[in-house]
């Protein structure tokens, strides 16, 4: 209002909610994604069925598929998304940990604006106690190596056990451990590890138990001639980006015939294309084919005529892992096709697995090709397969590139609680306030598993404090026990990088959304309109 006139800046529809309104609006939206899946934490947390607009379903406890698969519109609901994507890009695991800690955070700093302590001294604080946490993992964590198996493999357990796959964990656990010590590379004394180097694929209609790590690279294709051979030992290679067939004209023909005996020199003359064709191949002295494009049925029966292993269709990312493992060249143009452009191969097989016939490039050049053949009874099983083991690779991987460790079951959130409150008392100030609220929604990890696991989280949380105040920095919950037990010794332990990127991240989209004090959408605007938690009915209901 200028001189009691009312001035419009804004396009007419358009909503605005601004300060404490507009920043608990923002604030409910956020918890309410945490709350959504934080029953999944942890070994007893609950599964979610997630059924898009297709009728396609999804069952998983892992946190960032189900938000990804949830329609998020409000805008602040999507930067808990955000959260849990950055976890799983970074880490790969950890993801509902770090969602579950933002919006506890959110939660604590809603009490504190509610006492009159400014959205900026909460930030500081926040941001001032995240720094204090990283410090205390750091002092906390244990050294690891690629050659401490037993303890990868307790890591690579840990997170399988709040999967499906739990029930294999073991040989789960151990193909992990073995996936990661194959392909991490050392460079300048530390390691990496290029998951490019791993192929996964996966097929229902088995046991989970017939998981296995293939030394080569597996194909989803079978042999194009029934005539050719099943096993070709000492396999040399040739892949191409061409087809085994007559190019067509890029531009209408005519083809007039007026002697009978002319169709069949037409015909011969195809086929004698298609046997030079071959013949150029087997000239290089090439055993197996493998190419992206087709392959015509004369050459197929000129190819099972030579005894040569043929492949068709087969995708252009399967082709260069090929090309990495044996060494092969893809060639373009049968001009220029030499001896040299072949890979090698111990063996190249067809098997069947489940229903389906599939090709096996085994005994590579390249030792760091690999692949992992996942099975299981049905797809939704097979995927959730996937999803866990995926989890578990990344976590021995996480843990191999930063030789670190540190211990589960809330007991690193539970230490780093405990510390954070007496050195709140350092800092003093209005941030003392926002740095033991942070130590309070640290605690929701422990309170969370034991509320899973249908302990009494008072109960359990009264316990761990005390262990902690005794110096048991590994005390934390044991989900199957009941009872707060040392986690180093359960063997309940992660990467270090979970826990301090899930600090990160929560604290960061926490910070970003207690700085919002206005929100302005224009009608035409889809995701969170003041008022509203941005199209999400109401009760948290999905």
């Amino acid at each position: 209002m200028i001189g009691g006139q009312p001035i419009f800046i804004l396009k007419e529809g358009t909503k605005r909610e601004s300060g404490k309104d507009a920043m608990f609006e923002n604030i409910d939206a956020a918890k309410a994604i945490a709350t959504s899946i934080r029953s999944t934490l942890g070994p007893r947390g609950m599964d979610k069925m997630l059924v898009d607009s297709l009728g396609d379903i999804v069952i998983t406890n892992d946190g960032v598929t189900i938000l990804k698969e949830m329609d998020v519109e409000h805008p602040a609901a999507k930067m808990m998304v955000e959260v849990s994507k950055t976890q799983d890009s970074y880490v790969g695991d950890g993801t509902t940990t770090a969602v579950i800690i933002a919006g506890a955070l959110l939660d604590q700093a809603q009490s504190l604006v509610k006492q009159n302590v400014h959205p900026t001294v909460i930030t500081e604080g926040y941001k001032t106690a995240a720094a204090q946490a990283s410090r205390v993992l750091e002092e906390i964590s244990r050294p690891v190596t690629l050659k401490d198996k037993e303890i990868l493999i307790k890591m690579a357990k840990t997170s399988l056990n709040s999967k499906s796959a739990s029930v294999e964990k073991e040989l789960l656990g151990t193909i992990s451990y073995n996936a990661i010590k194959t392909i991490a590379e050392e460079r300048d004394g530390k390691y990496l590890v290029d998951f490019d180097n791993l192929q996964v694929v996966k097929k229902n209609g088995g046991e989970i138990n017939q998981t296995e790590l293939i030394d080569g690279i597996i194909l989803d294709k079978e042999k194009v001639h029934p005539n050719m051979p099943k096993l070709v030992k000492n396999a040399k290679i040739a892949l191409l980006d061409l087809a085994l067939e007559i190019k067509k004209p890029e531009f209408d023909t005519n083809l007039q015939i007026n002697d009978p005996s002319m169709i069949q020199k037409f015909l011969g003359q195809e086929e004698d294309v298609l046997k030079e064709m071959v013949d150029k191949i087997k000239a290089t002295g090439a055993n197996v084919v493998i190419t992206q494009k087709g392959i015509d049925d004369m050459a197929q029966h000129y190819l099972s005529k030579a005894g040569i292993y043929a492949v068709r269709r087969v995708k252009k990312s399967d082709v260069d892992k090929i090309a990495k493992a044996t060494g092969a060249t893809i060639v373009s143009s049968l001009e220029e096709i030499v001896a040299s452009d072949l890979g090698a191969a111990d063996a190249v097989e067809e098997r069947k697995i489940g229903d389906d016939y599939m090709t096996f490039v085994t005994g590579s050049k390249n030792p760091k090709a690999i692949s992992l053949l996942i099975r299981a009874g049905t797809e939704h099983v097979a995927d959730e397969i996937e999803r866990s083991i995926t989890d578990s690779l990344h976590v021995v991987a996480a843990a191999v590139e930063d030789g670190a460790y540190t211990t589960g079951g809330g007991s690193a959130a539970e230490e780093i609680a405990f510390n954070l409150r007496s050195y709140a008392t350092k800092v003093g100030g209005r941030q003392q306030l926002a740095i033991e609220k942070f130590a309070d929604a640290l605690e929701e990890i422990p309170r969370a598993l034991a509320e899973n696991a249908g302990l009494d989280p008072i109960d359990i949380l009264i316990k761990i404090r005390s262990e902690h105040a005794n110096g048991h920095k590994t005390f934390g919950v044991n989900v199957f026990s009941g009872n707060v037990e040392d986690m180093e010794k359960a063997g309940v332990i992660e990467p270090i990088r979970i826990g301090k990127q899930a600090v990160e991240a929560s604290t960061e989209a926490a910070v970003m959304i207690l700085r919002i004090d206005d929100v302005i959408a224009t009608k035409s605007s889809k995701g969170g309109s003041p008022g509203g938690a941005g199209g999400m009915p109401p009760g948290g209901d999905y």
